[in-house]
């Protein structure tokens, strides 16, 4: 209750009191003029009191009103909140399952690792034994070395390429074939054995003249380039296709055009090459002839 409610209820109550009071000693008009003061207190305490009541009422809705906004905005919020939580727990979901991917994924790369390492050292070991194994045929297909000499001797390859030559000449005119040596020059030496020079030579034109099977040439070209020597021996024979070409310094190998031999004379020209740390290699067109390749460093 405010102070002026206080005040118009106590001077309601003290005009009351002087009606009362007038009506044993005042005259009629004191007790109309104390019992109007009385109504007009009451009435204004009353007007007051409902007027006041009635803004606690607006005040009261419009309190109710902003707590119901409020609330509205805090479910906003806490819905708002909850969608993102749910979006994290779906991003942990997912995380979590690309991460068990990761790792699944993981496992299977080491054990693939794990597998190629042992392919890779059984690859390794087989290599190795297969190297060994060819060092070894490679050992027992070398010729022996010229006598008193350790097969690294200053000699000249042009002129043992024609004593090649020249000691199967006459193999080589019994067939038709016409063997020719072509070189810049009339030396050209080489760290070798002589010996084995011969027999490279002569396996290579030996195996012209036993599958040339018509008349022809085989040209010998021997030159340099750098510090490596260059041998090209080309022949006008039958040749072989090129699946068979392959295989022909393979040890005991026989192409479609076989006949007698054991097919250890190129098996044998190629372990003499790579003696000396040199390459041999072959080319040849069915019906075009033959042409073997080889390189020695000088």
């Amino acid at each position: 209750m405010s102070k002026v409610q206080k005040a118009l209820l106590g001077g309601s109550c003290l005009f009351f009191a002087g009606t009362i009071y007038s009506l044993f000693y005042f005259e009629i008009y004191l007790i109309v003029l104390f019992l109007f003061l009385h109504s007009l207190c009451l009435l204004v305490f009353t007007y007051l009191v409902f007027s006041n009541a009635s803004r606690d009422e607006r005040f009261m809705e419009t309190y109710h009103q902003d707590i119901g906004v409020e609330m509205a905005d805090k479910d906003s919020e806490i819905n708002e909140l909850k969608s993102a939580i749910s979006a994290k727990d779906s991003e942990i979901e997912d995380i979590t399952r690309e991460s068990d991917s990761l790792r699944e994924e993981n496992k299977r790369l080491k054990t693939e690792l794990a597998d190629l390492t042992k392919e890779k050292e059984a690859y390794e070991e087989k290599s190795r034994a297969e190297e060994a194994s060819h060092e070894a045929a490679v050992r027992g297909l070398l010729p022996p070395l010229s006598e008193g000499t350790d097969g690294r001797e200053t000699v000249n390859i042009i002129a043992i390429a024609k004593q090649a030559s020249d000691e199967l000449m006459e193999s080589a005119r019994a067939v038709g074939l016409h063997v020719s040596v072509s070189t810049q020059g009339d030396t050209l030496l080489v760290r070798a054995d002589p010996n084995r020079l011969i027999v490279l030579f002569r396996n290579i034109i030996d195996n012209s003249i036993k599958y040339m099977k018509r008349q022809g040439s085989l040209v010998i070209t021997i030159s340099t380039i750098g510090d490596d020597i260059f041998i090209v021996l080309k022949d006008t024979g039958e040749g072989l296709n090129e699946d068979e070409t392959k295989h022909i310094f393979e040890l005991n190998f026989q192409g479609s055009n076989r006949i007698s031999g054991n097919g250890l004379g190129l098996a044998q020209a190629r372990a003499i090459v790579e003696s000396y740390g040199g390459t041999i290699y072959a080319k040849s067109t069915e019906g075009k002839g033959m042409g073997i390749y080889i390189q020695l460093p000088a």
